[in-house]
Parts: structure tokens; sequence; C-alpha cells
């Protein structure tokens, strides 16, 4: 069976920083070899809580991404993986949509509101994660929209946007625990 797995980074949150690189090594492991780490710019300023702002900077970005993945033949790959933070959650979701790629399991760290306008992602594809403490995230909001579209969210009490807090060893753990959650949702069929 073809595997690709394609990784969604943030806008400051690139693909060599803990959740991506981690969850990349775990899915080479599982057999995507074949993997592909988006990656786009993109000034952007004050961008937190302003809607318009959000919706110009992930139009813009998609664009990126387009040109970026238009060289790939979905229909060749019978397993596909989205791994996405932040801003990034935003554009794997209208991707998946756009393309018609229900099929695309989805791992979200530290998804945005604005991600669930383009679900609902197909049963079971989806599992994401947050932090209580995320000042990007409403986590009340995001828990909501979890349950509304059955997507299973694991929250981190006192994390941040990088699911971090204040503490490097409980930050070890809890990084261990996210990669041990992204491990068993990809060995799922």
């Amino acid at each position: 069976m073809a595997k690709i797995a394609v990784y969604f980074p943030g806008i400051g949150y690139h693909c060599d920083k803990p959740l991506l690189y981690y969850s990349r090594n775990i899915a080479c492991e599982l057999g995507y070899k074949n993997y592909r780490n988006v990656s786009y710019t993109y000034k952007t300023e004050n961008i937190r809580g302003n809607e318009e702002k959000i919706k110009e900077t992930y139009e813009t970005l998609f664009l990126q991404i387009e040109a970026e993945l238009a060289d790939i033949v979905w229909s060749e790959y019978e397993d596909l993986l989205f791994i996405s933070k932040s801003i990034g959650t935003i554009l794997a979701a209208l991707y998946a949509k756009k393309y018609k790629l229900a099929y695309a399991k989805h791992i979200l760290y530290t998804p945005l509101t604005q991600t669930f306008l383009f679900a609902p992602f197909a049963p079971n594809h989806a599992i994401g994660f947050i932090g209580t403490a995320d000042p990007w995230s409403d986590t009340e909001q995001i828990l909501q929209l979890s349950k509304t579209y059955h997507i299973p969210m694991m929250v981190y009490d006192g994390c941040n946007h990088s699911l971090e807090c204040n503490d490097t060893l409980r930050n070890l753990e809890i990084l261990k625990d996210i990669m041990q959650k992204t491990l068993d949702f990809c060995k799922e069929k």
C-alpha cells in the first residue's frame, strides 16, 4: 500500500520543531517513506484574534501550498496522512476539502477555530491536541467544535501554543504522551 505524509507547519513553528520532527520520525517508522514538508512564507503582524487577517493569511498561504503540492498524484496513495500545526491545521483541512481527499487522516496540533470551517473530516480520521493556556486558541470553543465533528481532542493543562509549559521535564513527559497518542492514531486502520 502506497503511503504519503504531508506536514503543514505553523508560521513560526517549522517542521524541525519537536511536534512535527518527532511525528515525522514516527510516520517514517510506520512506512510513510514518502513525505513532504510544506513550506510557505508570509509576513504577518497582529493577526491573533483578527478574523479578517487570519483569513487573508491562510488564503495567501494556500496558494503557495497548491503550487508546492501540484506534482503529487494523490490517486497513487491509498494511505494519506496530514500532520499540521496551528495555521497549518486550517491549510490541511482546506486542502483536503478542496481536493476531495476525504480518506486523509489528520493530526491537528493546536488547531485554530477556523480549522473547523473546512470540516467535517472523515469519521475516525482526525485527532487533535490543545493546551489550556494557548493564547491563539479558545480552548473551550475548540473542545466544543471537536465534539461537534467527533474529533478526539487531547487537552494539556497549562500548556501554550507549542504544547509546552514552564517546566522542561514536564514538557518532555507531555511530548512523549503526545507522540504515543500520535503513534497509536497512525497505527489505526
